[in-house]
């Protein structure tokens, strides 16, 4: 969330970056109840200090034998007391409302990051290799699968509903040789995995800004005291929630294989066939904790460590940064990764990986220390990339990688993956 100090002293730079967001941003309401606490503050030190004033009066006239002045003096300060409980009532119910004023407010964009109004304003950063071109009619994932035993939609629909897939044979398995393909080389490459729980309480979810913004997106237990993760960007942020990290440990570099789950809500009608946009799905996740100087060299590292995986598995892909109207609530800074994806013949997002400044940490109480550059502590900043969208990625290597036969070739950095499988073929 967004200090309120720094809000309170930049209203014009908030107000305009509202604006670049397309955010309705209600500064009037901010001031408003900003105003209010700040004087029942200095109305509540005003009167305890007369309070500590009187109580010392009182006990200099009961030496002196005034009594009826001393009593009078205990008087106004049952009073003051009576006051204090009613301005803290007052101050709390302000300050509870200015928390959850902020806390729907969200980052301020970084200044790198461009000015638009949606995706159509993403500039394109750069390009890593070159889209195949057919000698046969190519064939889209979802009709691809079925006919390998690969994926089996409609048993899924059986099972669960729309917006799930089964995984069989070859398919399981390939899903299998990916999320352990892209652990591997994030752990061989400097980052620590971890093994996260999938279900996650409210102040993990607010943490991280998923919470209160976007509760109708998340799947949650009846009581609603846990929900299921949407990224492994939750349990991996909020490991730290509420600690101080030493200076001299940072950046931490984090991963971890989860299962993902979103309602999807609004999304009705956008790919809707194949493996793009489900309610399950499995993803790496990379997360960073960083000095505030080091954070975007961190992430231009991120953007590069999810290209990496693709650059092995021979994808083509694309890099673009997100412009201020097309931004993650949390995000200051977000580069998209996508990749070539035949069916569509255009570049479908695989990874974003962003920076998010203190906005995260500041929800789940994350500092550090170095006292070599500063006294006390501050907020550490956060980062979160994917590394990569599992079905999404298996969705890429089946079309990119098909073959007139209706086979898959199974890329090179997967063959030991697959047992040394190197060709993908209808079951018999």
């Amino acid at each position: 969330m967004l200090d309120a100090r720094f809000v309170r002293e930049n209203l014009d730079l908030v107000e305009t970056a509202m604006e670049n967001r397309s955010f309705s941003w209600d500064s009037q309401a901010f001031s408003r109840l900003d105003e209010a606490r700040r004087a029942a503050i200095s109305q509540e030190e005003a009167l305890q200090a007369e309070r500590n004033q009187l109580s010392g009066e009182i006990g200099g006239l009961m030496k002196q034998g005034l009594k009826d002045e001393a009593a009078q003096k205990r008087e106004r300060v049952a009073q003051i007391k009576q006051q204090l409980e009613d301005l803290g009532e007052t101050r709390k119910q302000t300050e509870e409302d200015l928390h959850h004023l902020l806390m729907g407010v969200p980052n301020i964009p970084h200044m790198s990051t461009p000015v638009g109004k949606d995706e159509n304003d993403n500039p394109e950063v750069r390009r890593w290799g070159t889209p195949r071109e057919f000698d046969f009619e190519s064939k889209a994932h979802w009709d691809l699968g079925p006919a390998l035993g690969m994926l089996d939609f409609d048993r899924a629909v059986k099972l669960s509903g729309s917006r799930f897939v089964l995984l069989g044979g070859m398919g399981a398995r390939l899903e299998r040789a990916l999320i352990n393909f892209m652990a591997d080389t994030h752990t061989s490459r400097g980052f620590k995995e971890w093994w996260c729980p999938s279900l996650v309480n409210r102040e993990t979810m607010t943490g991280t800004g998923q919470l209160p913004k976007f509760e109708e997106d998340l799947f949650k237990t009846k009581d609603e005291s846990l929900y299921l993760i949407p990224t492994a960007e939750v349990p991996l942020t909020n490991i730290h929630a509420g600690e101080v990290l030493d200076g001299k440990d940072l950046p931490l570099r984090y991963c971890a294989f989860t299962n993902c789950f979103r309602e999807e809500a609004g999304s009705a009608g956008r790919d809707t066939r194949g493996l793009i946009r489900l309610h399950q799905f499995d993803k790496v996740e990379m997360v960073k904790f960083a000095k505030p100087e080091e954070a975007y060299d961190e992430l231009e590292s991120m953007t590069a460590e999810a290209g990496y995986i693709m650059e092995q598995l021979g994808l083509p892909y694309r890099v673009i940064t997100l412009c201020t109207g097309d931004l993650g609530f949390s995000a200051a800074k977000t580069y998209d990764l996508e990749v070539w994806l035949p069916s569509y013949n255009a570049y479908k997002e695989i990874s974003s990986c962003s920076c998010c400044g203190d906005f995260q940490a500041r929800r789940a109480n994350i500092k550090y220390r170095d006292p070599e550059h500063f006294k006390g502590s501050r907020y550490v900043y956060t980062l979160n990339g994917s590394g990569l969208a599992v079905g999404r990625t298996m969705a890429a290597i089946m079309e990119n990688y098909q073959n007139e036969d209706g086979s898959i070739t199974v890329p090179e950095a997967l063959v030991g993956y697959m047992g040394g499988v190197e060709r993908i073929e209808p079951e018999k």
